[in-house]
């Protein structure tokens, strides 16, 4: 708040001191850009839209003239600027006016209508985790922040890889499914998602020089609040600066049943400043600086009293550790672009990101008296452990991302070259005074890089073909383990515009994911939470069951074949109305895809349990559906749907996979009111249940959310928004829940932790303040 009250303060004295020049809608440009030049042909129409965005500044823009989510402009795709429904490959996009349209509480929120698209979360960890088309963990699915890649991860009873971002922090977001975008960045066999956030164009209006965007919302199920401001200042055409920052807090939810789901509440605060400067015609430089401080508690606790082991099984919750987590990411960016040059069009970045996540544990629920005090008498162990102990995860990753796009044409062919090179490098450091992180989460570094070329060629107005291929390399270090790889992956999409508004594409594109440093180093025995130990490890350890390592684990190479059509109408029935859609099946076969395999089950003196658990490459993971995003725009009214249906498979033992959500469909209406100043809209997602599982899970429910929005811009400067999420109150677990690794029973921190929020109503409202 202090950052946004400053900007404000800083902008004021801009505007009274007489710098404030008189504004035009150029002002966001630099001065000296000059009109395309004749020996430069013309981009496409998707790249001449991307000129004109700082005219059309304030993508936030309190009253704007709704647009076409599929018409945003994206590169995460080829890396070159096109529209998402021009788009050969399975992109979509979330908007900005989208976002905050929703009031999202978590960023789980904002992609119900984004077809293959689910996600893995608990309700007393604020972090998230990401699932595309059944893949996810350990970076098969990549996430960037500004460009900046987003690896924490830490193994317990959660999904292996997450990100902290909190949603009023995004601009707009950008996602590819599938290996396609495999010139982005080595690992995404499950895809990219991108994510921008907020910068001066997302607050300042046409003819501003500083702007201030206030936010407010209050919500119930429980008491849950968020304050935000953003501002900015436009210097001088060429110095931008722009800043903001974020306070949410909630407590304890009850989910549809009515239970209170523990360990729900948190406080998160966050903030961000950028600089941006254009030194010279065509060339910008931005520097970006994020931080995000979550505190909450993570782990359950009982649900009546553990005096015999039959209760203990069914109402037993697990050790709480309050946890301070802090993210800190900061990127120095350089583009460069002019119409005339043909030669080149580069973006170079550089960007740095750590993860530090501290905890204490506050509740153990194995010690029934003392409430988790120890004592002489009773020391705790490796895995109850005592009031106090504590643990850290820290994950640092540096990375480096350049590109440059060549165009030239070869007599009725446009084309476009575009060659780079991206590395990054991960430092994992985990400390445990108990010992049992330090075996699940093992330190290491590793190191990832690749580079690539793509040609990109358009012939007349009916014919695209790219074409790429990248190479990729990682190496992997430890005090005991080193291993290492490569591997060419290749891409060629052909489409087709037989008549106009009509897109038919195949393409085929392969992925490589090195294993990471759990995966491969992973050793030692699984704390014994208190009884007897039933195995002997190599490593001189002993324990429930022994981690082994896995120096022979290779890669795995995700192979994608797809089939789509892009349908793009406008002037259907009226004069203002447009139609969009992108549809497309696939299936994904992933060799040597990478599993956790326990040994066959041994006879203990307690029964019989597998002694040895193993990452290991299994024959193949088959993965394979069909996605659709539509939608209908009338002005006064839309319409729209958007889902996927998917199955997978683990081809070595015919069984399905955990990871799977095999149905959702979600549709969207509305209308807008009052000449359009009113929009009412209404949300239905409807899931399917995974019951095609591996031995020993608890089925995801299958549910449907019923979610209303109401947007009204009262004024041009006012913004009141209101919601009702989960409107039939439905209890809902959306995915599957893991059993327990030696007795069978369910892993109850998840259960307890998994279900979703019952009815939340939510209100908000928003304010600018600007000024020439």
């Amino acid at each position: 708040m202090i950052l946004g009250a400053s900007l404000f303060s800083f902008a004021a004295m801009v505007s009274e001191s007489g710098l404030a020049q008189t504004a035009d809608p150029s002002a966001a440009r630099p001065t000296s850009e000059r009109p395309k030049q004749a020996k430069r042909k013309p981009k496409p129409q998707a790249e001449q839209a991307t000129a004109a965005a700082p005219v059309m500044n304030a993508r936030a823009q309190i009253g704007a003239v709704p647009v076409q989510s599929l018409d945003t402009i994206t590169v995460v795709a080829t890396k070159t600027e096109e529209r998402a429904i021009d788009a050969l490959a399975p992109v979509s996009t979330v908007t900005l006016e989208k976002i905050q349209g929703l009031q999202p509480n978590r960023l789980s929120d904002i992609f119900y209508n984004v077809p293959g698209v689910s996600f893995q979360e608990r309700g007393d960890d604020p972090s998230t985790v990401i699932n595309i088309r059944g893949l996810q963990d350990f970076g098969r699915v990549a996430v960037v922040v500004d460009g900046a890649r987003q690896n924490y991860q830490r193994t317990g009873h959660n999904a292996n890889g997450s990100f902290f971002l909190d949603p009023e922090l995004i601009g707009g977001v950008d996602v590819v499914r599938g290996p396609t975008a495999n010139i982005y960045g080595s690992g995404a066999i499950g895809g990219v998602v991108s994510f921008r956030t907020k910068d001066i164009d997302d607050v300042l209006r046409p003819g501003e020089r500083w702007g201030v965007d206030t936010s407010g919302s209050y919500g119930s199920n429980k008491d849950r609040g968020m304050a935000s401001i953003f501002g900015g200042v436009r210097v001088d055409p060429n110095v931008d600066v722009f800043g903001g920052a974020v306070y949410r807090t909630q407590s304890n939810y009850k989910d549809g049943a009515g239970t209170e789901i523990g360990n729900t509440g948190n406080d998160i605060a966050a903030g961000l400043m950028k600089v941006t400067v254009r030194p010279a015609e065509g060339h910008e430089f931005k520097l970006g600086a994020i931080f995000q401080d979550y505190q909450y508690n993570i782990g359950q606790p009982n649900r009546g009293p553990t005096t015999t082991a039959a209760p203990l099984a069914a109402i037993a919750g697990s050790s709480v550790y309050a946890s301070d987590a802090k993210n800190y990411t900061g990127t120095l960016t350089w583009k460069y672009a002019k119409p005339d040059d043909m030669l080149f069009d580069w973006n170079i970045s550089v960007y740095g990101n750590r993860t530090d996540n501290d905890q204490v544990k506050t509740y153990n629920n194995r010690i029934t008296t003392g409430g988790g005090v120890c004592t002489l008498a009773n020391p705790g162990n490796n895995i109850s452990g005592c009031v106090g102990d504590k643990r850290g995860y820290s994950l640092d990753t540096v990375g480096l991302d350049v590109n440059n796009t060549t165009r030239f044409n070869f007599g009725d062919w446009r084309n476009a070259v575009t060659y780079g090179f991206d590395a990054f490098r991960d430092d994992v450091q985990t400390f445990d005074a108990r010992g049992n992180s330090n075996i699940t989460t093992p330190g290491g570094q590793r190191t990832v890089s690749g580079g690539f070329v793509q040609l990109k060629q358009n012939y007349s107005t009916w014919l695209e073909i790219v074409s790429a291929i990248r190479y990729d390399r990682y190496e992997l270090d430890s005090n005991k383990t080193s291993t290492d790889g490569d591997r060419l992956s290749p891409k060629i999409t052909v489409g087709v515009t037989p008549v106009a508004g009509f897109t038919p594409y195949l393409s085929y594109a392969e992925g490589y994911r090195a294993p990471s440093i759990t995966e491969t180093l992973i050793a030692g025995g699984h704390a014994t939470g208190g009884g007897p130990a039933l195995f002997n490890c190599p490593d001189s350890t002993s324990g429930l069951f022994c981690f082994l390592p896995n120096a022979g684990l290779r890669p795995e190479v995700g192979k994608n074949k797809e089939a789509g059509v892009n349908l793009k109408y406008d002037g259907i029935f009226s004069a203002s109305d447009s139609f969009r859609g992108k549809i497309n099946v696939f299936r994904n076969d992933v060799d040597g895809y990478i599993d956790l395999v326990a040994s066959a089950p041994t006879l203990t003196p307690f029964g019989r349990f597998s002694q040895f658990y193993q990452y290991q490459n299994i024959a193949q993971a088959q993965i394979e559906g069909v996605e659709l995003e539509t939608m209908y725009d009338a002005g006064d009214w839309f319409l729209g749907v958007a889902g996927h249906l998917m199955r997978g498979k683990n081809a070595q033992t015919n069984g399905g996979l955990a990871t799977i959500t095999p149905r959702k469909v979600t549709t969207t209406a509305g209308v807008r009111l009052l000449d359009r100043t009113l929009i009412l809209s209404m949300q239905w997602a409807s899931f399917g249940a995974n019951n095609d599982l591996p031995a020993g899970y608890l089925p995801s429910t299958a549910y449907d959310l019923v979610n209303l929005y109401l947007t009204w811009n009262a004024t041009k400067d006012i913004t009141f928004t209101a919601s009702v999420d989960n409107l039939l109150n439905q209890y809902y677990r959306p995915y599957a829940i893991p059993g327990s690794s030696t007795d069978g029973t369910t892993q109850n921190d998840v259960l307890f932790s998994s279900p979703g929020p019952g009815t939340v109503y939510k209100a908000g409202l928003k304010i600018h303040l600007g000024g020439a």
